[in-house]
């Protein structure tokens, strides 16, 4: 595929990420008013988007194996339509069975249809392998290019209308990922450039060698702190702000700068993991992150101190994703890299599942959150030890027996 054309499904994919995570991460604007109007705790509304996010991972593994074998752009599509599904029923379908059933399970499955893992796998085996890292940043840029929009678009739509004229929004901007999964290639993208032996495997050979290497265990185990992380503060940080008595505009400011600074982030990470050992660049993000939580947490709460946390945790948001996918690909190739990265995210979503749902049980049981950003400080240190223990060689097609400890640990 010539340059062109792999551009285009480039701008295409971080177009639809952009969409899909920019919803997405607003979802936290609408706790306050979602759960006032309703008459419901945080805990509930928490749940359901923790559901949502269990569900987006739960459905990766089986996405993957599907856009590694049939058309992209099927996927998308129907994807499109189950998320602005979701977001239409969510204010006909109320109460607890509601919420848990559209914003958690229809919306979760739309997003995994409509996520990095749909988008990555035709793009890495399109992609030259020396460029694909950076161009892994360039769509997770937009993903934050998304939130940076989406977060003020929400806090704007419920200064003018109440969260159900909000969610008709959003879900006619959700229908249009389906006009754009049109520039995403052909029935299968067949891969152009490989990168190890193991593109020869098949799909069960790839997986068995997988589950036996102990870098792929710790990057699933790394990428659990990363969703955490991720979901804790999009589900939270809003609410925590506002409970300090910074206005709802801050709140939605801070987010909105996190996607914002993290548009460089991914691409600055993207970068990087194409001059360094992705694995050594994974450490210092992490590490970085428990710094910036501990900073938070000691420098008194302003406006401006929030601003500053929103653009800080910008920056090291979702770097973790173009380096997370660059290694497995580096590691595996690129041929199942969507069923492999499929399954690394969902490790991703069941800590988006707990950031989400524990930051919600805490609150309401202590009234604080300050158990729940302790344990964000202690999961990025591990996270930071993790990464740096992961053997990031490339793997061989048939390794010997002789050798096959050495190169699996």
């Amino acid at each position: 595929m010539n340059r062109y054309s792999w551009v285009v499904v480039m701008l295409c994919g971080a177009a639809i990420v952009a969409i899909s995570m920019g919803i997405r991460q607003a979802f936290g604007i609408f706790l306050r008013p979602v759960s006032s109007d309703l008459g419901i705790g945080r805990d509930l509304f928490s749940l359901a988007f923790a559901i949502q996010n269990l569900c987006f991972g739960l459905a990766l593994p089986f996405i993957g194996m599907l856009v590694d074998r049939v058309a992209v752009r099927s996927i998308i599509v129907l994807g499109s339509l189950l998320y602005a599904a979701g977001l239409l029923l969510t204010p006909v379908l109320l109460g607890a069975a509601g919420l848990i059933f559209t914003i958690g399970i229809v919306i979760g499955l739309a997003q995994g249809a409509t996520s990095f893992v749909v988008v990555f796998g035709p793009l890495a085996r399109v992609v030259p392998a020396a460029q694909r890292s950076l161009v892994f940043g360039i769509v997770t840029a937009g993903g934050s290019l998304g939130m940076f929009v989406f977060v003020p678009l929400a806090q704007a739509l419920l200064a003018m209308m109440d969260w159900r004229g909000a969610f008709a929004v959003m879900a006619a901007l959700a229908a249009s990922m389906a006009v754009l999964a049109l520039g995403m290639g052909g029935p299968r993208m067949l891969a152009a450039h490989t990168t190890t032996a193991t593109e020869q495997l098949s799909l069960a050979a790839t997986l068995q060698q997988a589950q036996c290497h102990s870098g792929y265990l710790l990057l699933n185990a790394g990428f659990f702190v990363c969703g955490f992380h991720v979901a804790f503060i999009t589900a939270h940080l809003p609410a925590y702000l506002t409970d300090y008595n910074l206005s709802p505009t801050v709140a939605a400011n801070a987010l909105a700068l996190i996607g914002l600074a993290n548009v460089v982030g991914s691409y600055a990470f993207g970068a990087l993991g194409g001059r360094y050992r992705k694995k050594q660049v994974l450490t210092w993000l992490y590490a970085a992150r428990a710094v910036t939580f501990a900073v938070f947490l000691l420098v008194p709460l302003t406006s401006t101190s929030a601003l500053l946390f929103g653009v800080a945790i910008g920056l090291l948001w979702l770097g973790t994703v173009p380096l997370t996918s660059g290694l497995i690909a580096q590691i595996f190739g690129t041929r199942y890299l969507s069923t492999l990265y499929g399954i690394v995210f969902l490790s991703h979503q069941v800590g988006a599942f707990l950031g989400a749902w524990l930051g919600g049980v805490a609150y309401d049981r202590t009234g604080s959150y300050t158990n729940v950003w302790l344990a964000a400080i202690l999961l990025s240190l591990t996270a930071a030890v993790l990464h740096w223990l992961i053997r990031d060689e490339p793997l061989t097609a048939t390794p010997r027996p002789a050798m096959r400890a050495s190169t699996d640990a």
